[in-house]
This record gives C-alpha cells, sequence and structure tokens, in this order.
C-alpha cells in the first residue's frame, strides 16, 4: 500500500474510512529536513500522542479523531475531507486548513519576533519588557498557516476567512485547546516538566463541533522544560528545541533566516553528529516517560 501523503515525519495511508498514520524516525528544524534518523523518535512521539488523545476524550471530553494503535509506530484514526487552500462555513467534517498555537511562557520563535518588535508587551499582556522565559499572566494563542511553505502568523480575520470559520468557532476551538492544556499542564508538573507552549490542528465534525485532529502534546508539537532547572534559573530544553537549539549555536539558524529574508537561496542544512543523534534519542525515550508516567 502506497502513502498518500509523505510529511515530515508520518507517513499517511488511506483505508478507506480510515488513515493509518505510520511515525518514521525523521527530524525536522526550521522546515528542513534534517539528514539523519533519530532512533526511537517515531515510537515516542505516537505513544506521546495516542496517550494524550485518550485524555482529551475521557477527561477534557474533548472530541478527537484517534481510534486505535495498532503497533507502537501506528495510529489509526478517521478520514476527513482536506480543503485546498480555504476552509467553507457550509461544509462539515473538514480538516481545518490552520495550526493553533497556544503559548504558556516566553520562549522560541516568540522571543525572536518580540526582540525585533513583531510582538509588544502589550500584546503578551505585559507591562514591562519580557525576557526569555518568563511566565505569562494569560495563554497567548495564536494562528498559523497549514499548507504554505513556511508557517505564517495570521491575524484573527486571516484565520477566519482561511479556516472557513465564524468568530464563535475559533472562540470554541480556544477554549477546547485551553481545556486540554490545563489536563496536559497539571499532569506534566507532578512529573517534574514545565508544559511551555504547544500546537495542536482541529477538523469540523458533522454538527461542525471542533475535533482534534493529527498529533499534539508531543516533544516534538510541544515544548517542554525542565521544572527543578527553571526554579533554579537555567532552561533546560527537554523537547525538538533541543535539536533547535544546536543549530542555532552553530550559525546555520541565523544563516538560514538571512537567505529567506533576502530572497537568496537556502543553505543546506548539515547532519547532527553522531553524539547529538545518540542524545537526541534518549531524549525522545525520557520525554515519553516523563510525558505520560508510562514505562518505555
Amino acid at each position: 500500500m502506497e502513502p498518500i501523503r509523505v510529511g515530515k515525519v508520518k507517513e499517511v495511508y488511506d483505508e478507506g474510512e480510515t488513515l493509518l498514520f505510520k511515525f518514521t524516525d525523521k527530524i525536522s528544524v526550521f522546515d528542513k529536513m534534517i539528514p539523519n534518523l533519530i532512533p526511537k523518535k517515531g515510537e515516542s512521539l505516537c505513544r506521546s500522542s495516542a496517550y494524550w488523545f485518550k485524555v482529551a476524550q475521557d477527561s477534557a471530553r474533548v472530541p478527537t479523531h484517534f481510534l486505535e494503535m495498532p503497533s507502537p509506530t501506528e495510529m489509526r484514526v478517521k478520514k476527513f475531507y482536506v480543503p485546498e487552500g480555504k476552509g467553507n462555513p457550509y461544509e462539515v467534517e473538514y480538516v481545518i486548513p490552520l495550526e493553533f498555537v497556544t503559548r504558556y511562557y516566553v520562549a522560541g520563535s516568540l522571543f525572536d519576533r518580540v526582540k525585533s518588535g513583531k510582538v509588544t508587551q502589550d500584546d503578551l499582556g505585559l507591562n514591562h519588557a519580557p525576557k526569555y522565559g518568563e511566565e505569562l499572566d494569560d495563554p497567548f494563542f495564536e494562528v498559523t498557516t497549514k499548507f504554505e511553505q513556511y508557517d505564517r502568523v495570521l491575524t484573527k480575520g486571516e484565520a477566519i476567512e482561511i479556516g472557513g470559520m465564524s468568530g464563535s468557532e475559533l472562540n470554541g476551538i480556544r477554549e477546547c485547546i485551553l481545556k486540554i492544556d490545563r489536563r496536559i499542564n497539571k499532569q506534566v508538573l507532578t512529573r517534574g516538566l514545565i508544559h511551555v507552549d504547544g500546537k495542536k490542528e482541529f477538523a469540523f465534525g458533522a454538527g461542525r463541533e471542533p475535533i482534534i485532529v493529527d498529533t499534539f502534546g508531543t516533544a516534538d508539537e510541544d515544548r517542554f522544560w525542565d521544572k527543578t532547572e527553571y526554579d533554579r534559573g537555567k532552561i533546560v530544553e527537554l523537547s525538538k528545541e533541543f535539536v533547535r537549539q544546536y543549530y542555532r549555536s552553530i550559525g546555520y539558524h541565523k544563516d538560514l533566516y538571512e537567505a529567506r529574508e533576502n530572497n537568496k537561496p537556502e543553505p543546506d542544512i548539515p547532519a547532527l553528529p553522531d553524539e547529538m543523534v545518540g542524545k537526541t534519542s534518549d531524549l525522545y525515550v525520557n520525554m515519553f516517560e516523563r510525558i505520560t508516567g508510562q514505562k518505555w
């Protein structure tokens, strides 16, 4: 059976009424595929996401597309129509062509935009210039594109138009995310983790109720920090951000974004050293255990 889509992490197979996700050990950062495989990464993502789908269904009472996990690297889900371009307010049961990001701390690309002036302290509900790692008083909710070459942050009006939704439907999705994240935040805190931010995707169901789809709550889609180290004033990255920081440290991130901003050819991303591959594999195994409280 040939996949209908090969993504940065998953291969997607059409089974008629359902889809089968096969999680690979591939890894990407900054929309670039790294020429390495990370052993056990796919299994970590599949099992972590399946865990949170069950929490969303059973505890948060948010509908999901998750059906079962046939193997440690496979997930069977309900199939939804994927619109080309924009969603339609008169249709039901389609994947909303957007990604929804909720941030609880100042980190990553948000801090980059704060430094550049694209996001202000007023936007974040603060009365001072935020520092990296600062906890926000209120969650910072953003919507980005899903099917463009690079993720682009949207205004509320753009999100409503591209998603084919109303303002109240967008607010409903935000409420679903906050219900799920309250459980993620609380659970991982007991395991010594801070849930910094995360990305989620949704479809509209038969009654245009929001249904969470794809994957979430993993070390790829979400950012986690070590709570003990944070309390000591040190930020220890425990997600794919660990790999992003490596490419920042060797100057690749700077070179890549300068090329993009100046419409120049993008530099090829170098492979990870063997030592980094091993550390990254160990990180994904360890994070599955810390995120879910289960043994590998």
